[in-house]
Formats: C-alpha cells, structure tokens, sequence
C-alpha cells in the first residue's frame, strides 16, 4: 500500500480545482467537497442530493466508524453545487457514475473509488504531484486546518479517529514537512 500525502500548496489546490472545473463539475466538485469536509472517499461516495439541495451544511454518519459529522458546504463552492444539482433527483447520488455497473447491472451509482483514484491521480500529474491518492483530499483538509492553527490537533485527532498526536501528525504529513525541515537545516 503506497502511503499518500496532503497537497501542502496552496497554489497546487487551485490549479487542480480549475483544471478539474474545466473538464467536469462532477469532479471539481468531488474534490472540492472532498478538501473541504475531510470525509473519507467512502463517504463522499455515498452522498446523495438531498443531502446537499438548499442546504448550508452536510450532515452524514460515517461509514467506517458510525459518528456523525456535520460539516458547512464551503460557501465558494455553493453556487456551483446548486448549478450542478438543478436538475437531479434528490435520491441521485451526489456523484454518480455516467456508465452502468458491470456485475450488478444497475445505473445512476455514484463513481467506483477506483474511478476517483484515476481522476485525482491525472489532476496531480498534471501539475507534478507524486503520492496523491484518494486520502489526499482528506489529509490536505488536516493539513490546512493544522498550519491555520495549531490548537486544532486535538479536533483533527477526534475527526480521523487518532488516540495519540504523532499518528494525526504523520497521517496529515507534518512529521515528513519537520524532518525535511531539520534536515535542509544541518550544516557540517
């Protein structure tokens, strides 16, 4: 299993936000929800129109572990989201797959993970990003919250389920961004 990383620029986050805006609203808005609410793909996945259509704010419960989180639809995104959902059913998912699923023979599911992997691995190449997967959405959400403020380790610890520090710090890339650090300090 490779171990994926946040995107740490800035800059990187909104040339892949135009990049995948240009080529498809489904997928900006994949990403965007995805940076925004630190949800696990598994759970971005399972969203369903309802959920979002005339709200400010998502309410879901987690799959991998039952707690609910609540989180706003980050207002720079909003006007996109309801352009997007206008003429879906509430019972749609969110992001749904524009092919019908081999095995089961059903349409209107939302995306595979596989698919999502594919679409954030081409943004990245295009820009140059290595080791992004599909937790690189939720670890870009950490890392952001954690460098805007650092009293926020012990929410990120309650919001990726960590018992101890170091584990939300390795998982949001801080402990690689201060070996680096100490590193490029060392002067023999």
């Amino acid at each position: 299993m490779n171990f994926v990383q946040p995107i740490r620029d800035p800059n990187d986050i909104e040339a892949i936000k135009q990049y995948l805006k240009l080529r498809s609203l489904r997928n900006y808005l994949f990403f965007c929800i995805g940076i925004y609410s630190g949800l696990r793909v598994s759970d971005l996945l399972s969203l369903k129109v309802w959920m979002v259509r005339g709200k400010t704010r998502i309410d879901i419960v987690e799959k991998k572990n039952k707690n609910r989180k609540n989180f706003v639809i980050h207002p720079s995104i909003k006007e996109d989201l309801d352009r997007y959902i206008k003429n879906m059913k509430d019972d749609d998912y969110l992001f749904p797959s524009r092919q019908i699923k081999m095995k089961s023979k059903l349409s209107k599911q939302p995306i595979d993970r596989s698919t999502a992997y594919r679409m954030l691995n081409d943004a990245a190449q295009q820009f140059g990003l290595q080791e992004i997967g599909t937790h690189t959405m939720r670890k870009t959400w950490g890392y952001f919250l954690y460098r805007q403020n650092h009293l926020n380790l012990a929410l990120l610890m309650e919001a990726f389920g960590h018992s101890d520090p170091t584990i939300t710090l390795r998982y949001i890339g801080i402990t690689q961004d201060m070996m680096d650090a100490a590193i490029l300090q060392l002067n023999y």
